[in-house]
């Protein structure tokens, strides 16, 4: 038996009737295609970490070379993204979702053919620019193609467990593909992948109705904005091995916090010049969307969120490897622990979320989180390895529960013509609080004397940023609450 709705362009479509339950069945094809998506951009995160070593070697690259074919994919990513979600916005998601497969398809391609360091970069940076479109075009097109709220959970459910399951395999993957093959193995893996995400996109992902959003782009917005994220991404990525105090680095904090300075004095003037001619320019990101204090928060708990897990997976990696003189793959299967809760995470968060809203369940996941970092107190040259598995295994669940909850409390919370400006609002978030955590813990691995030391040191940060990421959920929950029963 079946039913008619009305789709994006508002004409009336079949729809399955729900089952007898009333449990509406969630649709795969499509997740699938935006879940491969995602799946590449937060695998090349992580993956090319344990080809260092190798691709040194082959390329006879400097380290400053090496900083920037590992981060300098994240600092792009980072400064585009809210551009990406802007075109997505005013030319159509799904276009720019095929559009950002395709640059970063070709981009892995130019990467697995390079053969000096600065070609490396470039591509790298390419992969960057093509996942910055492509990101927030995925949570877009995952909002229109499920639109019932407990089906939407479960979608974002999933959708979620790619995201940390492809971050946190980085290490395996890329340690089987090296060990197995070469470093450029790491690079060529992406394209079958692409292709096939590319293939059901077409067949299975309809193009939501286009924003009717009058008026031109905001080129001033848009130079300030990625500059001034680019700046700061790059002094974080710099203060690594120059030192947060080295001229180069306080010159691109001073040139970041600047331009984004200038970027929201810009972007305020535009947003009240448009309320008064809509045919004008459009600022990139509308600042009114801040006055959501439930988008304000999430966004707050995704840059604590990415600060603590990602800063501590990075220092993990150098105490497995350093500490405990593991391989890049025997390091890799050692976080397995934590990749795998993502597995249980997915489902639990996402009937938790349907049930009871987004912030309950981010609230008590980030307090397990917090006590997971401290488990990482008990790390020593040689603690039993059964001994970490809590840390592992509770921050490792704590994470993707949190962002799927974050995910759908963002969906829930913007408006539906800017729900990529949205997206990418959320994921710059998570992409600086990333940024911040592996440079400041890794910055603390050298001035603590040891590497134990600044494991512990970070742990300890780590669980607070939590803390007070849960005690931020709880209270826009509390106030959630109270204004829907009003």
């Amino acid at each position: 038996m079946t039913s008619t709705e009305p789709s994006c362009s508002g004409t009336r479509t079949p729809v399955a009737a729900a089952p007898p339950s009333g449990r509406p069945t969630l649709s795969l094809p499509p997740l699938i295609a935006l879940s491969l998506g995602y799946f590449l951009v937060m695998l090349d995160v992580t993956v090319v970490n344990v080809a260092v070593p190798s691709l040194q070697d082959s390329l006879h690259a400097s380290p400053a070379d090496m900083q920037w074919i590992v981060d300098g994919y994240s600092a792009v990513f980072a400064g585009l993204l809210l551009l990406g979600g802007a075109l997505g916005d005013r030319f159509g998601h799904r276009r720019l979702f095929l559009a950002g497969l395709g640059a970063f398809a070709a981009a892995s391609a130019g990467c697995g053919v390079a053969s000096a360091p600065q070609v490396l970069i470039a591509a790298r940076l390419a992969q960057g620019a093509g996942a910055a479109l492509l990101v927030p075009a995925s949570f877009a097109l995952l909002q229109a193609a499920y639109p019932d709220r407990a089906q939407r959970a479960r979608a974002v459910g999933y959708w979620g467990l790619v995201s940390a399951v492809a971050f946190g395999a980085g290490p395996a993957v890329g340690g089987l593909l090296v060990s197995g093959f070469d470093w450029r193995s790491v690079f060529w893996v992406n394209l079958p992948v692409a292709a096939a995400a590319v293939l059901l996109t077409l067949r299975h992902v309809p193009a939501p109705a286009r924003s009717s959003r009058p008026g031109r782009m905001d080129p001033a917005g848009l130079l300030l904005g990625v500059g001034g994220l680019l700046g700061l991404a790059g002094g974080l990525n710099e203060a690594g091995t120059a030192g947060w105090t080295s001229p180069r680095v306080l010159t691109l904090f001073a040139a970041g916090t600047v331009a984004l300075a200038a970027f929201i004095a810009v972007e305020l003037r535009l947003e009240r010049a448009a309320a008064l001619r809509p045919e004008g320019r459009q600022p990139l990101l509308p600042l009114s969307l801040l006055r959501e204090i439930r988008l304000s928060a999430t966004n707050l708990i995704g840059l604590l969120l990415s600060f603590g897990y990602y800063g501590i997976l990075f220092v993990a990696t150098l105490y497995f490897q350093q500490e405990r003189h593991l391989s890049p793959l025997a390091t890799g299967f050692a976080l397995l622990p934590s990749v795998c809760m993502g597995f249980l995470a997915a489902p639990l968060s996402s009937r938790l979320t349907a049930r009871n809203g987004p912030y309950p369940p981010m609230t008590g996941a980030l307090l397990l989180g917090s006590a997971g970092f401290l488990g990482w107190l008990a790390a020593g040259p040689d603690t039993p390895y059964p001994v970490l598995l809590f840390a592992l295994m509770a921050t490792g669940l704590a994470t993707p529960v949190t962002v799927v909850a974050a995910t759908v409390a963002v969906m829930e919370a913007s408006p539906a013509d800017k729900a990529g400006v949205a997206s990418a609002l959320f994921n710059v978030s998570r992409q600086v609080g990333c940024a911040i955590g592996v440079a400041l813990f890794g910055t603390l691995l050298t001035s603590t004397g040891g590497r134990i030391e600044g494991l512990h040191a970070s742990a300890v940060i780590a669980a607070v940023a939590f803390l007070l990421a849960s005690a931020l959920a709880a209270t826009v929950g509390r106030r959630a609450d109270v204004a829907q029963a009003r």
